[in-house]
């Protein structure tokens, strides 16, 4: 597939990056206008430039020819139709910087990177750091509020937890699309994972496709879920890239995995909670299929965890709930939800239990929720074998 169409149809935003612009504007309205209103004001250009002209070297055409020779191929190849002006910052740590302003792009480069970096490699970190103005000034700059209003909220230090993790997790898929500008721009995978590889270590020569092996075989081994802050793992990085440049349909699964993994209420997202709370939904609305267990202090208990509750709402198919989309902790939060509910009648109290442990052993988690029922409401080991073979029974029947 040629550069044009690979531009058209693959260096769109990801899949969590549109999942996260549509939660903002749906359940953010008023957060969303108000960082949508922020435009790039005068004072705030003439900070950037200052900091630019205090802080950094300015690269310029007649001395740097080669330089802007290559800014301009990634230019047309990103078709972005702006001024470039390319600085040299301090440090010893090779890296690059895009600083956004509408209608003008200003990289900033650190370290030896133009004595470090073959020109197709240069091109290459050029194309990363040009994705990012292809992000931010397109599809109605919707990416840059959503950037603009996840790092405002960190930044305030008010925002929950979800938030940091919403706006970590955001940042991470930037930095893939970034990469995927990279790619496109040298018009070869190995040339991208190349250029991550010299810019994270310093080294001198890469074999791109000896670090790639080198990528399978840990994640293989493994499967590790990023800790990255602002930039996913290397390793995870240049797989990311190969598989995008063969265009693997597993691509969108497999990061859902590397960089989210199973949803957690210790790593807990915006879009995470939209999706907790429709599992609860759907997990109280399961353990309410049995019609004799709907009595009204059942009915009150749910009416605890949603006042909207309607006996109407689905059930949640119990085989998505599996280990592989919920981590331990989300297993105990469900154990606690059934628990609730079998205790909110006493009346209840035998059958309801049977319901709780029997759903319990389809999620693959009874032995966790025996231990609640022998802890927290001090079961002996006769009643707790009694309810699992009465468990058992119904599930058989």
């Amino acid at each position: 597939m040629n550069a044009v169409l690979r531009e058209i149809d693959g260096l769109t935003p990801l899949p969590y990056q549109r999942d996260m612009v549509a939660y903002l504007k749906s359940m953010e309205p008023e957060v969303w206008a108000w960082a949508s209103s922020l435009s790039v004001q005068e004072q705030h250009s003439n900070e950037v430039r200052a900091q630019l002209l205090r802080d950094t070297y300015r690269l310029t055409h007649a001395t740097h020819p080669q330089v802007y020779a290559l800014c301009e191929q990634a230019l047309q190849r990103l078709q972005i139709a702006a001024p470039i002006t390319v600085y040299q910052a301090n440090g010893q740590s090779m890296n690059a910087t895009l600083f956004y302003l509408p209608g003008e792009v200003h990289v900033v480069l650190q370290g030896p990177v133009l004595e470090r970096l073959q020109e197709n490699e240069l091109l290459a970190l050029l194309g990363h750091e040009l994705a990012h103005y292809c992000l931010w000034s397109s599809h109605d700059s919707d990416y840059l509020v959503a950037d603009r209003v996840l790092n405002h909220s960190t930044s305030t230090h008010i925002s929950s937890s979800s938030y940091a993790e919403s706006a970590r997790l955001y940042g991470l898929h930037v930095e893939l699309y970034a990469d995927r500008g990279a790619a496109l721009v040298a018009q070869s995978s190995a040339v991208a994972i190349a250029m991550l590889v010299k810019v994270h270590t310093g080294i001198a020569e890469v074999n791109a496709e000896a670090y790639l092996q080198q990528a399978l075989e840990l994640d293989e081994k493994a499967g590790q879920l990023s800790q990255g802050t602002s930039h996913p793992e290397s390793f995870l990085r240049s797989q990311a890239i190969d598989m995008w440049w063969r265009q693997d349909p597993q691509l969108d699964s497999w990061l859902e995995r590397r960089l989210r993994g199973p949803l957690s209420l210790t790593r807990l997202d915006l879009p995470g909670q939209v999706a907790l709370t429709t599992i609860t939904r759907g997990f109280i609305a399961h353990y309410l299929q049995r019609p004799e267990l709907r009595s009204e202090k059942v009915t009150t208990q749910a009416q605890q965890f949603f006042p909207d509750w309607q006996a109407d709402f689905p059930p949640v198919d119990l085989a998505t709930l599996t280990t592989e989309h919920l981590d331990d902790s989300v297993h105990e939060y469900l154990h606690y939800v059934l628990l609730d509910l079998a205790l909110a009648d006493e009346d209840l109290r035998e059958p309801a239990l049977e319901q709780a442990a029997r759903i319990a052993h389809t999620l693959g988690s009874q032995e966790g929720f025996l231990k609640i029922l022998k802890r927290d409401i001090k079961l002996g080991k006769r009643e707790l074998t009694n309810l699992t073979r009465r468990a058992a029974g119904g599930l058989s029947q």
